[in-house]
């Protein structure tokens, strides 16, 4: 029988020899590798959100709530800073979110301005709209001042800039002086990504707080990571009322299913709970950090959680040795480092024996 491949179908020419997202999904004792939450649901909000999504069922007949109000009001009352329910959005994940900002300020004669190393999702949606892309510099470190954002914004003149902020993959933060100055330097939408942002410390303010005044800016946060959420999908962003409306333009009707407002209530309905997770990884985090640091590796601090670590002659021959151990981490094809997400106690305890195993091997 002829097999058919790609090169067979009529597809568009900007998609010709592009690969789709593929992180490893491997079943391994020790996963490591996507920056999830690996602690579980606590049994009193997993009980919640059974309930929920059962009363949900009684009417899955009918389409759910098109514009999802009570979860908007939930997640405003979650992220405080006075935020009203119209300005929030949300979708199934924070990628679909943000696959609504390109859909609406991106497209064809319309460019993207990222900064790598950062998410690597960041030039797909790009692609995906018709928006071209280019590629700003950071400074040292992987650090983004104010200063060479505005030089990179007055460069391009870009429609869209996405910054990370704590930046993924390397864990380091962005001021919020980069942030203001990035807006002020660009009349196009900034999108500031706080995926990470519970785990920020506490006295570091989120760009929430920027918010007033600034209605190109947004600020896209996720369920997926604090409220061990991934498997759920549930992503959101808060930004001007006017911002939000332009969003409805793209969506698809009825985005968000019933069972997932209703999963997403129920997590919301006990976030000082789930966030208990946090303090936990945040220990977990800087155990690995140790750890990596006794070993005489370099470890980039980190306001996530997960670790960029340097030092490494060959990262694919210790990324396959962590694997033939059980252990799952990712190479991010940044010259001679990894990244390694925080884990429970055991699996902080498995990687750092499977480190030390390999270190005369895989490190300097």
């Amino acid at each position: 029988m002829d097999v058919t491949s790609l090169a067979d179908l009529p597809l568009r020419p900007d998609l010709v020899g592009r690969t789709a997202y593929g992180a490893p999904q491997l079943h391994v004792p020790v996963t490591l590798n996507v920056n999830e939450n690996t602690h579980p649901v606590p049994d009193e909000v997993r009980a919640e959100i059974v309930q929920r999504v059962a009363a949900a069922l009684d009417e899955v007949n009918r389409y759910p709530d098109r514009e999802f109000t009570a979860l908007r009001e939930a997640l405003a009352g979650y992220l405080g800073h006075g935020l009203s329910p119209a300005q929030l959005w949300a979708a199934n994940g924070s990628n679909e979110v943000l696959q609504h900002v390109f859909q609406a300020f991106g497209g064809p004669g319309r460019t993207l301005l990222t900064f790598p190393p950062t998410y690597s999702m960041y030039p797909n949606y790009a692609v995906t709209s018709g928006t071209a892309v280019v590629e700003g510099v950071r400074d040292d470190d992987f650090r983004l001042s104010p200063e060479t954002v505005v030089h990179e914004i007055e460069r391009v003149r870009p429609d869209i800039v996405i910054l990370a902020a704590p930046n993924n993959p390397t864990g380091t933060p962005v001021g919020l002086d980069t942030i203001r100055a990035a807006y002020d330097a660009t009349d196009g939408v900034l999108v500031v990504d706080e995926a990470y942002g519970e785990f920020m410390p506490a006295d570091a303010p989120s760009a929430l707080t920027l918010l007033p005044g600034r209605p190109r800016l947004a600020v896209s946060r996720t369920m997926s990571k604090a409220f061990a959420f991934a498997g759920a999908r549930l992503g959101y962003l808060a930004a001007d009322p006017a911002f939000t409306d332009a969003l409805r333009l793209v969506r698809l009707p009825y985005h968000l299913s019933a069972i997932t407002q209703a999963a997403a209530l129920g997590a919301l309905a006990h976030a000082p709970l789930m966030l208990r997770m946090v303090d936990e990884i945040r220990v977990q985090r800087d155990r690995t950090a140790a750890g990596l640091e006794a070993l005489g590796y370099r470890v980039w601090p980190s306001w996530t959680n997960f670790l960029l670590f340097g030092g490494v002659d060959d990262p694919a021959a210790l990324w396959q040795g962590l694997l033939d151990r059980g252990v799952l981490i990712r190479d991010l094809a940044i010259p001679g480092a990894l990244r390694v997400s925080a884990g429970t106690a055991a699996e902080t305890d498995a990687f750092l024996d499977a480190m030390a195993a390999l270190t005369p091997v895989g490190a300097r």
